[in-house]
């Protein structure tokens, strides 16, 4: 069973780099966690790295940019990757008539790749980076777009996996969710972000950028997310703590809290072994 730690000083030594999810974790996309940051910044000056790994579907300076606006300190961190950095990879490797499924805020995100954004009618892939409308949108919401781009076998690239994120108090969807659905209903989909593995390759190696060679069981990962933050340390062979108060909370807690035995044999019924668990990093 995960073991319940107070502190992430409590077992910083026994590891040289630090993974941490963002969204859920470092924040909630309204403020920062300073008791996150905090804990980050401490086990920085500890001696590990921290690398920052999130499903952002934003190149890193957008990321970071952001982080800055929402008050994460930047002692915070040393590096940052994103999915959005890796998937910038299968874009540039696809065809070039792409349609954005996502905000027109998205648009940098294919800056410099050499893609023209096309109808749907004219697009021979599909980007997806969330929804136009996450307020108020489900993927069902899309059906005949989606049905339409199946029927010409258009493949779809997801930039940000993530299903839900925490935006504040509320629960809201991400692209995840619309590749998901795409795949349900026959879809094609390419995802290079949590869980899967480039996204773990790029973190390591920026790791390795910054202090040489990297024992991979002296890597702790951080996140709250069961489907990419947990699925995906796991699969990668790296210790995890699991911050239990993110987007699954529904789930196992009593009065608003955590319990830890409901949450103890929700984690066994997903088949998942986290090392260690706190309700939130500090």
């Amino acid at each position: 069973m995960a073991k319940r730690i107070q502190n992430l000083n409590d077992v910083i030594e026994g590891y040289d780099v630090v993974l941490s999810d963002v969204w859920g974790v470092v924040h909630n996309g309204v403020e920062a966690f300073q008791h996150s940051c905090t804990a980050l910044a401490a086990a920085r000056e500890a001696g590990a790295t921290v690398v920052l790994i999130t499903n952002s579907p934003r190149p890193a300076p957008g990321v970071i940019e952001q982080m800055k606006h929402l008050g994460v300190p930047d002692g915070t961190y040393d590096r940052i990757v994103t999915s959005g950095d890796v998937t910038r990879h299968l874009v540039a490797e696809g065809p070039k008539k792409v349609f954005l499924l996502g905000p027109e805020r998205d648009l940098n995100f294919f800056d410099g790749l050499g893609i023209e954004i096309v109808s749907e009618a004219d697009a021979d892939c599909v980007v997806c980076t969330g929804f136009f409308d996450d307020e108020k949108e489900v993927p069902e919401d899309y059906t005949q777009m989606l049905n339409t781009f199946i029927a010409r076998d258009v493949p779809m690239i997801c930039a940000n996996p993530d299903l839900v994120v925490e935006r504040g108090h509320r629960i809201i969807p991400c692209a995840g969710a619309v590749a998901a659905y795409y795949e349900q209903l026959g879809g094609q989909v390419r995802v290079a972000g949590k869980p899967h593995k480039p996204i773990y390759d790029e973190a390591l190696s920026i790791a390795r950028q910054e202090r040489g060679d990297v024992d991979k069981a002296r890597v702790l990962a951080i996140g709250d997310g069961m489907p990419t933050d947990v699925r995906g340390a796991l699969s990668q062979g790296l210790d995890l703590l699991y911050i239990s108060a993110g987007i699954h909370i529904a789930e196992y807690s009593v009065d608003g809290e955590t319990d830890e035995a409901i949450m103890q044999e929700w984690l066994k019924s997903e088949n998942a072994a986290p090392k260690f668990w706190m309700p939130r990093l500090a």
